[in-house]
């Protein structure tokens, strides 16, 4: 491997959105770097997809992120392409759920993402190439009761993503804020909500939500919304006032 090797590095790979874009880069031909706290299954997702490394690491730890840093550096790789896709949700009213694991939510959603593409920028300004793409949600453009912090966490991946594409764009970096609906992956689960039929009827695929992302950074795009569906509803914010939206979602039963 050359001193500055090339690699596409995806964060939370081990399932759903992040483990698809780890293949449907490969058929693109990148070699990858695979972050996730899962050993066992970014070792089977490296099997499976070739010319990929894994990297078994908790981003949500203190320090983590430049212990991710390091290690690129030490094997010798840089970042052409960063999906900044870790992160997850919980799902119930504000004051029950744990406070100190809402504080993780927001730490990794938000911070981490941030402190990922503030290391690797640099890097792509100087050569002026190279894209990022942080996972937001359709979420990001109202507000979510029982799912409050992990809505407004994605507000701002949206808009952090915007204004960084707005800084950069002229430079040759593309910055894409990939905002997905309702996605069949382990989202629901760990968040809290699984066996909601209706929740399950509205998702999406995974492989056209991240073909949608990657469709996006090819064309230089700073915000994308996969489907019909997720489009109309994203779009709410500009027809109804803040109040109705806000009441609506608030009478969602997941």
């Amino acid at each position: 491997m050359s001193e500055t090797s090339p690699v596409a590095l995806v964060t939370g790979a081990s399932s759903g959105i992040g483990a698809e874009f780890a293949r449907q880069l490969a058929a693109r031909g990148h070699r990858l770097v695979l972050v996730a706290r899962r050993l066992d299954r970014l070792d089977a997702l490296v099997a499976e997809i070739g010319n990929a490394r894994a990297v078994a690491l908790d981003l949500s730890e203190a320090g983590a992120a430049g212990r991710l840093m390091a290690d690129l550096a030490a094997h010798g790789e840089r970042v052409s392409l960063l999906i900044n896709n870790a992160g997850f949700g919980m799902w119930g009213r504000f004051a029950v759920l744990d406070g100190a694991r809402q504080r993780t939510m927001i730490d990794l959603n938000c911070g981490v993402l941030v402190e990922l593409a503030h290391a690797i920028l640099p890097d792509m300004l100087a050569r002026k190439a190279g894209a990022i793409l942080n996972v937001a949600s359709t979420g990001a453009f109202q507000p979510g009761p029982r799912i409050a912090v992990y809505f407004a966490t994605k507000a701002f991946v949206l808009s952090f993503s915007e204004a960084l594409h707005e800084e950069v764009y002229r430079d040759g970096v593309t910055v894409t804020a990939l905002c997905p609906g309702p996605t069949a992956t382990e989202f629901g689960e760990v968040a809290g909500f699984i066996g909601n039929s209706a929740f399950a009827r509205l998702s999406m695929a995974v492989g056209p939500v991240v073909r949608s992302g990657l469709d996006a950074i090819d064309s230089g795009r700073a915000v994308v919304i996969p489907g019909l569906a997720n489009k109309a509803g994203a779009q709410g914010h500009r027809f109804l006032p803040r109040s109705w939206l806000r009441r609506i979602a608030g009478s969602v039963k997941i």
